[in-house]
């Protein structure tokens, strides 16, 4: 993000500056933008001057500088070529009451929901189209008023190019490029000025044949009352329409853009509309062309350090200044140095990291498809096309349920069903059903967020059939829609999700494999049944992370933790396979290294450290740790007691009164859990003075940490050797609150 430049002196000079720079900007775009639209050139000149003023001074967006844009030249010109100047004029004017209806309903937030795939097309079909007509100028011939006939005329235009002109227009569009690349001190002088006053100099000097802009005086004398047509108001509707449409969402998205390069007011999406509107219905009534919101001058403001609205207010005040007292100079400047600008500028529009983004994101279709209607249609239908296209895309993917039909054994199938399963699914459903073999034992696994009477149904009638076939079915449901109440009420996607439940307790008696049902103790029932699930629905998610496990490790850290159920080192840590070399043992010890009588704790800290290469080694202990309660109350089972005796140095310093302890005692912690928290902090200490540990500690090559994990509160603290760090603080229950009810 671009901070806004602190002011030299005050507010009302770095306005005064902005305002000169986004001037000499808004200068030859305006004119040009006229030209590809058909229209007087002074209407662009008016147009930029009643932006300037009216809604630079009602807008929502102070720093957001509005004029005629080129994402409306393709409706201006087919407004002009079917009504005429003066009732173009109307259409603007009605644009700008319909605009200020819009704002008044507060909407204009609303008018963001398109989605921005389509705005992208939109803008390179019309940056296509600019360049379509004014490659025609640029060759010293007439633009045609579709892209069908720009398309076909151009061999001809080609045949009869006129050198100078073609040369006039080229020098601009080098200087354009050029000037990108030329110093910033010298790029503060913006491009499109030093291109078309440069190449009007030039050709002042050199007194080519090139045809000129020519005016009927100054901006006093463009001014003209609308006109009102005499017939086709459906055509006159649909036009107010599409302008009103068209400069909201390009004025609202050129807002947004422009709130993300200062940190000064947000934008008012509703005063923003009801600024354009006013300025559109000001522009019509005087003879300008359709204003909207751009983000070149708008970006150019920020950057040459405005503060406020003053900036753009003034920059129309001197674009009145100088098209009353510049009609000379204007009349310099040659058409195909306008027709190089625009041919740039549509250029500019047509952006390849937008047809990146839409390939990535699998829109590339609207993107083409939206951008050839605009081109070979008209914006209107061209957007309309893209728009439907877009939603039929985004229904497939909402309501498209993922099916897939596996076979697990010689006789056992799997129908795996995810996502929203409606009629919409039925084809493809049905299809996948009866490619399960008959007499044959189905586990139906149902994962979806929504499930309609029909599916329902026909995933019912197929399991009757399948049992009555000889087969046997076992339907798995794991989100809230379930077979059994989907005909008992609206279907519909429930707002809380269903809780975790460890996979043995929500699996029926059938979901086991039947094989392996048969020869194994039904206390193995659970781990089978985890199993089976993850061959069936896990496997083939993580196969492409254990893939390149497959013959190699190289994981980050060593844990050492208790083997407690409770603990799972890759849920606390949210890792995944081949990130921790985990150590299990009762109370998380590190045996005395000089103490032989236990040795695979060595044997993984040598092999982790020397072989494997792992950077940090970590000691978890937890709350409720039994084996700390066994150390602190004594046990009669001697090997659990023979195994304690490594933990004996944690008790010692526990009673003495260790650092940790009285901490977590200050903490609220009980007598169990501060001992677990010293022992961490003991076994830290061995790991310090642990001839392999110790000695990757001190070259820099390990580092050593301890990690306290509260069962109860879900929430892991630091331990080091001498205090309990909080990590994680927990969140107010009030604010807990407070957002889930928002």
């Amino acid at each position: 993000m671009t901070a806004l430049p602190a002011p030299t002196s005050s507010p009302f000079r770095a306005d005064l500056a902005a305002s000169l720079v986004v001037f000499l900007v808004a200068v030859p775009l305006s004119m040009g933008i006229a030209v590809a639209s058909g229209a007087p050139v002074m209407a662009g000149l008016v147009a930029a001057a009643v932006g300037g003023i009216v809604a630079g001074y009602l807008g929502g967006s102070p720093l957001q500088v509005s004029g005629p844009a080129a994402g409306l030249t393709v409706i201006v010109a087919s407004l002009i070529s079917e009504f005429g100047w003066r009732t173009t004029c109307a259409v603007t004017a009605c644009a700008g009451v319909v605009q200020l209806l819009l704002a008044a309903s507060r909407v204009a937030r609303a008018a963001l929901a398109i989605s921005p795939v389509v705005v992208h097309a939109m803008l390179a079909g019309i940056g296509l189209t600019i360049m379509l007509q004014q490659v025609h100028v640029l060759l010293g011939a007439a633009s045609q008023s579709t892209a069908w006939d720009n398309i076909a005329t151009l061999p001809r235009s080609v045949s009869g190019l006129e050198v100078a002109e073609l040369a006039t227009g080229l020098a601009v569009i080098a200087i354009l490029i050029g000037w990108r690349h030329a110093p910033a001190s010298a790029r503060r002088v913006p491009g499109p000025l030093v291109a078309v006053v440069g190449v009007t100099l030039a050709a002042v000097l050199l007194q080519p044949s090139v045809r000129r802009v020519a005016l009927d005086g100054s901006i006093l004398d463009a001014v003209s009352l609308p006109q009102i047509p005499d017939g086709a108001w459906s055509s006159f509707a649909i036009g107010v329409l599409t302008v009103a449409l068209v400069a909201s969402v390009e004025s609202l998205l050129s807002a947004v853009a422009i709130d993300k390069l200062h940190h000064g007011p947000r934008t008012d999406f509703d005063r923003e509309l009801m600024g354009q509107g006013a300025a559109n219905i000001t522009s019509g009534m005087v003879g300008g062309l359709p204003v909207t919101g751009v983000i070149v001058r708008s970006s150019a403001n920020v950057q040459a350090g405005a503060v406020g609205r003053g900036s753009t207010i003034l920059h129309g005040v001197w674009v009145i200044a100088f098209s009353i007292v510049g009609v000379a100079l204007i009349e310099q400047v040659p058409f195909a140095a306008l027709a190089g600008l625009l041919i740039v500028i549509g250029a500019q529009l047509v952006k390849p990291r937008d047809i990146s983004l839409a390939s990535r994101t699998g829109d590339l279709l609207v993107y083409v498809v939206t951008l050839l209607g605009v081109v070979f249609l008209n914006l209107l239908e061209g957007v309309g096309i893209g728009l439907a296209l877009a939603v039929v895309i985004l229904l497939s993917r909402v309501v498209r349920a993922q099916i897939r039909v596996e076979q697990l054994g010689a006789e056992r199938w799997q129908v795996a069903i995810e996502g929203s399963c409606s009629f919409l699914s039925l084809p493809r459903l049905t299809a996948a059903l009866r490619s399960v073999p008959p007499s044959t034992d189905v586990v139906v696994d149902l994962d979806v967020d929504y499930l309609d009477h029909p599916a329902s149904q026909a995933l019912s009638d197929w399991a009757d059939q399948h049992r009555a076939r000889g087969g046997t079915v076992t339907v798995e449901e794991h989100g809230h829609p379930r077979l059994e109440t989907v005909d008992q009420r609206p279907p519909r996607r429930d707002d809380e999700p269903v809780p975790p439940t460890p996979g043995w307790q929500r699996r029926t008696e059938g979901s086991s494999s039947l094989e392996l049902a048969r020869r194994v103790p039904h206390a193995l029932r659970p781990v089978l049944d985890g199993v089976d699930l993850f061959h069936r629905r896990d496997a083939r998610r993580v196969r492409s992370l254990l893939r390149p496990l497959a013959t190699s490790q190289s994981p980050d850290s060593l844990f050492l933790t208790c083997a407690d159920s409770r603990v799972v080192p890759n849920l606390i840590t949210t890792t995944g396979p081949g990130d921790l070399f985990t150590v299990r043992n009762v109370g998380n010890l590190v045996p005395d290294h000089t103490n032989g009588d236990d040795t695979s704790v060595d044997a993984a800290l040598a092999f982790a450290v020397d072989k494997l290469g792992v950077t940090s080694v970590v000691v978890c202990g937890h709350s409720g740790c039994g084996a700390m309660q066994a150390l602190a109350e004594g046990t009669d089972d001697p090997a659990i007691g023979a195994w304690l005796t490594h933990g004996q140095q944690s008790m010692t310093a526990h009673l003495a009164g260790h650092p940790v302890g009285r901490q977590a005692r200050g903490s609220g912690f009980n007598e169990v859990d501060q001992l677990a928290m010293v022992n961490v902090a003991t076994q830290l200490s061995r790991l310090g003075r642990h001839p392999i540990v110790g000695r990757a500690a001190a070259a820099g090559r390990v580092t050593v940490a301890g990690l306290f994990f509260d069962i109860a509160t879900a929430r892991v603290l630091h331990v080091t050797t001498t205090e309990v760090i909080e990590l994680a603080p927990e969140r107010p229950a009030a604010l807990t609150t407070d957002v889930a009810d928002a």
